[in-house]
């Protein structure tokens, strides 16, 4: 093994005990290390860097931009023990970042979803999805949060879920409206009572009594949408099961600022539950609905038209 793979794995077990999963970070640096390798090379200079990042030729400039910024960060790292490595510049390879344009579901989005779930042929599948759905609307959760969880994290009688080792490695307590728990029960009855011996421990159950895959929840996913007769708004602005996550946090900042709450107070109750690390991380939510920002923009003209 050379010095430059030790390194690698020294610096990602010391990222991923902080939290950080780095699977395809972990990946393109070993990619990284095995190109400096079959050069070899055994420091990182920008030149190496930047020849590595250009693949292949005919690759998007946004995606030479990421591999770039994950080498950079290794890069960093060994700066900081050893300075013959060199640190690329930030804005070596430029790129933009394409995020997707949040789809905010309306009630009656939310309805037809459910709706479509409750034709589907099979029984325990109908009842899965519409359960599914339904909880991804009023928890925001990620939809991997939700297909990850046992039958011991959904708490019924305490109307609490405990979502484990979640996005960067946090775990936390969700507390669940009455009528959330009362739906929940009614899923756990049912689910039982078409599959009373499940292969696994999962909440959330297939037909064949196994938990359910995302790759599987996705494609579940786009079926409802086509029966539900749901259209993407535009390129960028598709519906996703993620963005029930955003309509979820919009609709909670809306209702704050509609009850002259002191949203900036609240907004790390609202990270806490969603399960950022940051509180700026859910501060991108006020920029996804016109509606909320003529709130923010009403309460800023109010705050600056104030007497000293």
């Amino acid at each position: 093994m050379s010095a430059l793979h030790r390194d690698l794995d020294d610096y990602l077990a010391i990222r991923r005990a902080l939290g950080y999963k780095l699977q395809r970070t972990g990946l393109l640096l070993a990619d990284f290390v095995a190109h400096m390798e079959a050069n070899g090379a055994d420091a990182i200079t920008t030149d190496a860097a930047l020849a590595w990042a250009s693949l292949p030729p005919n690759g998007a400039p946004d995606w030479w931009a990421q591999r770039l910024s994950v080498v950079r960060g290794f890069a960093r790292h060994l700066h900081a023990i050893d300075p013959t490595h060199e640190v690329p510049p930030v804005r070596l390879l430029p790129g933009r970042s394409h995020r997707a344009t949040p789809y905010l579901y309306s009630d009656v989005d939310i309805a037809a979803l459910m709706a479509a779930a409750r034709s589907l042929r099979s029984p325990l599948r109908a009842a899965t999805l519409e359960t599914l759905v339904g909880l991804l609307a009023v928890t925001g959760l990620r939809i991997g949060e939700a297909l990850r969880l046992d039958r011991d994290d959904v708490d019924l009688v305490e109307g609490v879920l405990t979502i484990r080792f979640t996005k960067f490695g946090k775990s936390r307590e969700v507390p669940l409206h009455a009528s959330t728990v009362d739906a929940l029960a009614a899923y756990t009855r049912r689910r039982d009572e078409l599959h009373p011996r499940p292969v696994m421990p999962a909440f959330f159950l297939s037909t064949a009594g196994t938990r359910l895959l995302y790759c599987n929840a996705h494609l579940a996913w786009l079926d409802l949408v086509h029966r539900a007769g749901l259209e993407p708004r535009s390129a960028k602005c598709r519906p996703r099961p993620h963005d029930l996550r955003h309509r979820f946090a919009v609709r909670t900042l809306l209702g704050w600022y509609r009850d002259g709450a002191d949203v900036q107070a609240r907004m790390p109750l609202l990270s806490t539950y969603l399960g950022h690390v940051h509180p700026g991380n859910t501060y991108w939510y006020l920029s996804a609905a016109p509606e909320l920002l003529n709130l923010v923009a009403a309460r800023l003209d109010a705050t600056v038209g104030e007497p000293a």
